[in-house]
């Protein structure tokens, strides 16, 4: 609507969005709303702001945590219990497209701002709350972190090897997966709109955001009774399609098809094997899969996966290494893809961070990110562009 649009552009220039959110899912939410050209007015708690700017590591004195999850965003500081913040708050609601936030179902209620009060000022808004468990439910009020909930939605119970300890997945999709489906439902919202004008509410639950990440988990225990477990770096359903061990590490190789394996068989010096009774169908290679781990970590162990990748990205075969975070910053595709962008912050200095994995022709994607704000930051700017509009 009326406020300026994103500097860098995208499909969403023109759309303003308020973001009430904090920590992880709604930043991640709205991160990726600004990454599409929205823009995003972080309005936060006075004196301290989101939670997330005392989580390190820091760069001085900044929160690395923070800057991350909210480049391109600016910030106001308001007390929405005080009339006279209560007064510049609706001032940008009656300018804004989306309202994002992440609180416990029922405090935008007892603030005055639940979905109803919203919807009747204000029809054209739309308004997506994300929360543990949505808001509805036996569970809707209560709180819950990423742990919480990848334990939980079952993700928990398919993660790590069998018998081992109970392991979380390495990066918070709890809340990374409820801030996508977040953005996903308001831009199908925005869609709608265009055709009705009018806003809807959008309910997301971390839990239900990790029961749709189990994949085929369901089905699998629909079709056969099985409880599925963790299975370590293996497919539950296709093989070989894991990591095996290398002569100086390990390497990864996904044999989706049976030309595949008879192509893999050839290449590591072996064509017999994809003749082997035990191993000559993609189901009785799964029934097999042990054994048939065994034989090839045997052979993988004769050279190191560099000259392994040489060999088997020759036969068109899909495979990689597996990186640690420094070997994929440094990775030529990644570089390639501009998955590595910067941002030159004021107090932390040149920080680098994870890229727009959504590329969309006509709107170019820059290396340089505008810098996460300081709280309260742009507090200024924004009550005159306020001003002007109401004048």
């Amino acid at each position: 609507m009326a406020l300026a649009p994103s500097e860098r552009g995208g499909p969403l220039t023109g759309i303003t969005v308020i973001d009430l959110t904090r920590v992880l899912a709604g930043p991640y939410c709205t991160l990726m709303l600004a990454e599409l050209g929205a823009r995003v007015i972080k309005v936060e708690e006075p004196g301290v702001g989101d939670i997330s700017r005392s989580i390190g590591p820091f760069l001085n004195g900044k929160s690395a945590y923070f800057i991350s999850l909210n480049r391109d965003k600016e910030s106001i500081a308001l007390n929405l219990k005080l009339d006279a913040d209560r007064a510049i708050f609706e001032q940008l609601l009656d300018q804004a497209d989306v309202l994002v936030e992440n609180f416990r179902p029922g405090t935008m209620e007892k603030l005055g701002y639940g979905w109803e009060t919203l919807h009747k000022r204000w029809p054209a808004l739309i308004f997506a709350a994300a929360s543990g468990f949505g808001q509805t439910g036996p569970y809707a009020k209560r709180p819950a972190y990423d742990m919480v909930v990848q334990g939980m939605g079952g993700v928990m119970s398919l993660t790590g090897h069998p018998g081992g300890p109970p392991t979380r997945v390495g990066s918070s999709i709890g809340d990374l997966a409820a801030g996508m489906f977040a953005a996903a439902g308001i831009n199908a919202s925005l869609f709608e709109r265009s055709r009705t004008g009018r806003g809807v509410m959008v309910d997301i639950g971390m839990l239900d955001a990790q029961v749709a990440l189990l994949e085929n988990a369901i089905v699998r225990y629909t079709a056969t009774g099985n409880v599925p477990g963790p299975l370590g770096a293996r497919h539950p359903s296709i093989a070989p399609f894991a990591a095996f061990t290398s002569k100086d590490g390990h390497i990864i190789v996904a044999c989706g098809t049976n030309k595949a394996f008879l192509d893999l068989a050839d290449a590591l010096g072996t064509p017999e094997l994809g003749r082997d009774p035990r191993f000559d169908t993609p189901t009785i290679r799964v029934e097999n899969v042990d054994q048939l781990q065994i034989v090839l970590d045997d052979l993988f162990a004769t050279r190191t996966t560099a000259e392994w990748l040489v060999i088997l990205e020759a036969r068109g075969l899909p495979c990689g290494p597996i990186n640690d975070v420094a070997q994929v910053m440094a990775d030529p595709q990644v570089a390639a893809r501009n998955m590595i962008v910067h941002t030159e912050d004021p107090v932390a200095g040149h920080v680098q961070m994870g890229g727009n994995p959504i590329k969309i022709s006509g709107h170019p994607d820059g290396t340089l990110r505008r810098h996460a704000p300081n709280l309260d930051e742009n507090r200024e700017a924004l009550l005159a562009e306020l001003a002007m509009q109401a004048g």
